[in-house]
């Protein structure tokens, strides 16, 4: 018991010098530019809305919210379609927690929160329909959007020290992932 909390320290002694993304003690660091370059390879993104609108979606812009430990993010949307007429350019105001995904070594948005949705100039029928679709349209944007990929090589040297990752923290310059001893079996 002795020898595996002794390498559990050790490990999290050298975990800052044997992570990919940049050296942090005790952990494993993802920068924000790493987060931004991952989430805006998914976007844009368009939303058919039956026809009678289209919604189309920009590649969020993050922010790190470390007093929350959650990101933020705004992203542009344009409204058009049949049921408007023209088209209109809005914004979505939401924020979200991470977890860590195992099965794939994923860290993933998770529990979305929807702060604002705005449209400029919308009329008012369209604007309550916006209203009413958009935290649904937020949450299937983002729900759990791969923020960072974890490589094998990552991983080594705290898999061979008896350390999984356990959780994450957001911090003024990107997450620092933290490892626990994974169970003795």
């Amino acid at each position: 018991m002795k020898r595996r909390l002794l390498l559990t320290m050790a490990g999290a002694l050298v975990l800052g010098s044997a992570a990919r993304a940049s050296p942090a003690p005790g952990g494993y660091a993802v920068s924000a530019d790493q987060l931004q370059r991952a989430v805006a390879q998914r976007f844009p993104l368009r939303y058919p809305m039956g026809g009678l609108m289209d919604l189309n979606v920009q590649a969020p812009v993050l922010r790190l919210l470390p007093a929350l430990n959650r990101l933020g993010t705004g992203m542009a949307v344009q409204a058009s379609g049949l049921a408007l007429g023209r088209s209109y350019t809005g914004a979505f105001d939401l924020d979200f927690g991470l977890r860590y995904e195992a099965s794939d070594r994923t860290v993933r948005a998770h529990q979305l929160r929807v702060n604002s949705l705005r449209f400029a100039d919308l009329p008012p029928g369209p604007s309550a329909l916006l209203e009413a679709y958009g935290p649904a349209l937020a949450e299937q944007t983002l729900r759990e959007v791969v923020l960072h990929r974890l490589h094998p090589q990552d991983l080594a040297l705290p898999d061979g020290l008896g350390l999984q990752p356990d959780s994450i923290t957001v911090t003024p310059q990107g997450l620092l992932i933290g490892f626990v001893a994974k169970p003795l079996r």
